[in-house]
């Protein structure tokens, strides 16, 4: 008689991930939320100490139609819940701590370009009273640190270390499609809150292509040299 072929079992995409969550979960939780605190005390100290005056970005075709929309401030404030899923999902300490890294140098560039060489939207007319929400936004964000826009940053380079967290362990597609629509929301609404101009975006755009390039498998060393 033949015996019958063994062959391993594939574990569930979404156990996988539960797993990947629950590893070192402490770590990620604490270290996700002292990385995010730290980075807005110092985003919002070289939002008020910048080395020059801010540079008044220009407007383009494409910031005069996308239409103002109060309503995307949730997708806006998302990013902060979005960015803490790509370490959640980290499999091991080794590429937790790839993360941070890659995740401290795209911010130390963008503050660098932002205290160096500050940049602000433009003042544009609107009667922020009958958008409260955005209102509450434009006191506080105050429109400057607009080029690169860290916003998009954020949102592209998670949406790119999701994809290659959610392939390593076969998620189905519409899991993938889901996670590039959150990353395209989150872009989006930077426009529609008239937090960050085109030019922005696609300056943060380039810098989260060129964290994701250096954070690939052919270029890991760069990231993890001392580990």
């Amino acid at each position: 008689m033949t015996p019958l072929s063994s062959r391993p079992v594939r574990t569930p995409w979404h156990a996988a991930l539960a797993r990947r969550i629950a590893t070192l979960w402490v770590t990620k939780m604490l270290g996700t939320t002292l990385g995010i605190s730290g980075f807005f005390v110092l985003y919002f100290w070289v939002m008020h100490h910048p080395l020059g005056l801010p540079l008044t970005m220009p407007l383009t075709a494409v910031d005069h139609w996308v239409p103002l929309s109060d309503d995307a401030l949730p997708l806006y404030a998302s990013l902060w819940l979005y960015v803490g899923l790509a370490p959640a999902l980290a499999k091991d300490r080794a590429e937790l701590l790839l993360h941070a890294q890659a995740a401290a140098l795209m911010a130390a560039i963008g503050l660098a370009v932002f205290w160096l060489f500050p940049t602000v939207v433009p003042v544009f007319a609107v009667d922020w009273t009958q958008y409260p929400s955005l209102q509450f936004l434009k006191s506080t964000d105050a429109g400057g640190n607009a080029f690169p826009s860290l916003h998009v940053s954020f949102a592209v380079f998670t949406a790119v270390l999701m994809t290659r967290q959610l392939r390593s362990v076969d998620a189905p597609g519409w899991v993938l499609a889901l996670n590039w629509l959150w990353a395209a929301g989150i872009v989006y609404s930077t426009l529609a809150t008239r937090q960050h101009v085109l030019l922005d975006v696609l300056g943060g755009t380039a810098l989260a292509g060129f964290m994701s390039w250096i954070t690939g498998p052919a270029r890991r060393r760069l990231i993890l040299v001392g580990i």
